[in-house]
């Protein structure tokens, strides 16, 4: 009896390893041409890529370059509206310089020539020049000689000077300040200037004292 077990055990055990041994050999069947062409295809197509489109912000320092041509600072920041005040700015005080300076130039060559006419040639009207003469309504034999139309010609002469000087002041002034607007803009494109404005009602009781009564109020609270 236990001989006939152990055979049988052992045959068990030779039929499982002859089982395996099949199993082993078994062979993957490869791909056919259909299944090979769509993997193909999925290779050559990869992974789509993605663009992102970033903010804009400007740089300080290109908005600085920029601006050294009047208006270009604000139209790399993107602040269109400025342009007007720019232009319309400087414009401005490039005709004041001009109309200023024209007058200097008349009155001043104006009194440069009756001074030398009163010297030289009081007496020869045919001598006299044309620049003091046009600005005058009087007599010109008494003009030559009104020692108040001289000095007259010689205050307008100073004033249109001054005025002038302080025209081309005012626009490198305004040049500069373009300038630093272009990089203050730049440098705060992206703070946050919105209003955070809240106002608060809420009523008050002053608790009585040996002083004062009880009092009732309302009290208004603004925070920015």
């Amino acid at each position: 009896m236990r001989n006939r077990i152990i055979l049988l055990l052992i045959g068990f055990m030779c039929y499982a390893g002859m089982g395996n041994a099949q199993e082993d050999k078994t062979e993957i069947a490869a791909p056919d041409s259909t299944v090979q062409a769509v993997l193909m295809a999925a290779d050559s197509v990869g992974v789509p890529e993605v663009k992102m489109k970033l903010a804009f912000k400007p740089n300080p320092t290109k908005a600085v370059l920029f601006a050294l041509v009047p208006g270009m600072g604000q139209i790399y920041n993107r602040k269109y509206w400025k342009l007007p005040i720019v232009y319309g700015g400087l414009m401005g005080c490039m005709y004041a310089v001009t109309w200023n300076n024209k007058n200097y130039k008349d009155y001043s060559m104006a009194y440069k020539d009756i001074m030398y006419d009163a010297a030289v040639n009081p007496d020869n009207p045919d001598a006299w020049s044309e620049s003091w003469q046009v600005l005058t309504s009087m007599d010109k034999e008494t003009a030559i000689k009104d020692a108040n139309f001289k000095d007259r010609l010689k205050r307008q002469k100073d004033y249109f000077r001054r005025y002038r000087d302080l025209s081309i002041i005012i626009t490198v002034g305004v040049y500069a300040l373009s300038i630093v607007d272009a990089y203050v803009d730049a440098q705060l494109f992206d703070f946050d200037i919105s209003p955070d404005l809240s106002l608060h009602l809420e009523p008050v009781v002053s608790p009585k004292t040996s002083v004062t009564p009880r009092t009732y109020g309302l009290n208004c609270s603004l925070k920015f």
